[in-house]
């Protein structure tokens, strides 16, 4: 059993702390059991990165990780970081580069339970000042409510983060996008148990056409949040599960402030009307993290989804992040009352609350 961290801010109420949604660990020990278990496909994914990002930016990339390992892996320098940046709370995800899609169905669900234990076991460190997310295995539909199920109800984590698309392993690859109907038991289950999805892509479809100047994190995931939510949207996937909790990283990416021209097409193409109302209405049914890197792009963000759609993230550690975002949400220069409900407020009506004060017990049965 892990030794509880001491809680440097234990006095301070946890309802009005800022939470930060968007931060993220790296396990070790889990990319030690793929490359274990299926060599061949962690090599394969390992030169699909190369493919994708190129040499120089997986050599800056390395480098990075490297000089951050210790923000990703020890839980009093995470701490410590949070006192510095003002940050109360932090609801930790893996590293999106854990999402191994490429794996196995039994391999999959391994993956995926290892991970669920392992952020457990981060949270129990410092309960007072964190929560956590699981992984499910996207490439497998059918085993994705399992993997759910154990997230929230064994390891009592508020929900897991998924990636934008993913590929069926195999020979007879297909793509499943979030519209897909093999997920409808996953939304549905997802919804039943008021777990929050959180939507972090990793990897873009277009490969090397974005394999220099860093295009495959800067263009690459502002364009598959798009894509992804553009599937739940258009694929009537919201209007089907309305209680369903959708949290978009990297403030939904180009969607929320460009949906003109996805109004346009709901009202002249027929292929395009497969939800109830505008896309743009959809945007009131998700939520989004605050970073977007811009003042202004965050006015834009909380004028198109409204101030209690947008909660703080700093994608934590990670150097296309926030140091600061407790700062940057200042910088935007919004009313009190919307920083208020983007700091906590939001947090708290969603229940995103710290370990020790969201007993396990409250998960069971969706309660």
């Amino acid at each position: 059993m892990n030794t509880p961290v001491p809680d440097t801010d234990a006095d301070t109420d946890t309802d009005t702390r800022s939470v930060d949604v968007h931060a993220h660990v790296l396990l070790p020990a889990l990319q030690q059991l793929v490359a274990d278990a299926d060599p061949e496909g962690f090599a394969a994914q390992q030169a699909l990165e190369v493919q994708r990002n190129g040499g120089e930016s997986m050599t800056a990339s390395g480098k990075m990780i490297k000089e951050r390992w210790l923000q990703l892996t020890d839980v009093r320098r995470r701490l410590a970081d949070m006192d510095a940046a003002g940050v109360g709370v932090q609801i930790v995800s893996p590293s999106p580069s854990h999402f191994y899609y490429f794996a196995g169905e039994e391999l999959a669900l391994e993956l995926a339970r290892q991970a669920n234990r392992a952020v457990r076991e981060l949270v129990d460190q410092a309960p007072e000042r964190l929560q956590g997310l699981g992984l499910v295995p996207l490439q497998h539909p059918a085993l994705m409510v399992e993997a759910l199920e154990h997230a929230v109800l064994e390891c009592g984590l508020l929900g897991v983060e998924i990636g934008s698309f993913a590929a069926t392993p195999g020979e007879a690859q297909t793509t499943v996008e979030l519209s897909d109907p093999r997920l409808e038991d996953f939304w549905a289950r997802a919804a039943e148990l008021d777990a929050l999805v959180f939507l972090h892509p990793f990897g873009c479809s277009l490969d090397e056409r974005l394999d220099r100047f860093y295009l495959a994190n800067t263009v690459s995931q502002p364009a598959e949040n798009a894509v992804a939510l553009s599937h739940l949207i258009f694929g009537g996937v919201l209007d089907r599960h309305p209680g369903l909790r959708v949290l978009a990283a990297h403030g939904g990416g180009y969607l929320p402030t460009s949906l003109g021209r996805s109004d346009r097409a709901w009202k002249v193409r027929p292929e395009a009307q497969r939800c109830a109302e505008p896309p743009s209405s959809y945007l009131r049914r998700l939520y989004f993290d605050s970073l977007v890197h811009s003042p202004a792009e965050l006015r834009a963000l909380v004028a198109a989804a409204g101030p209690d759609r947008v909660l703080l993230g700093s994608d934590y550690p990670f150097d296309m992040g926030s140091d600061d975002p407790v700062a940057d949400l200042e910088a935007a220069g919004l009313p009190a009352a919307e920083e208020e409900l983007i700091s906590a407020g939001n947090a708290a009506a969603l229940g995103l609350r710290p370990a020790a004060a969201r007993p396990l017990h409250a998960r069971v049965g969706g309660k």
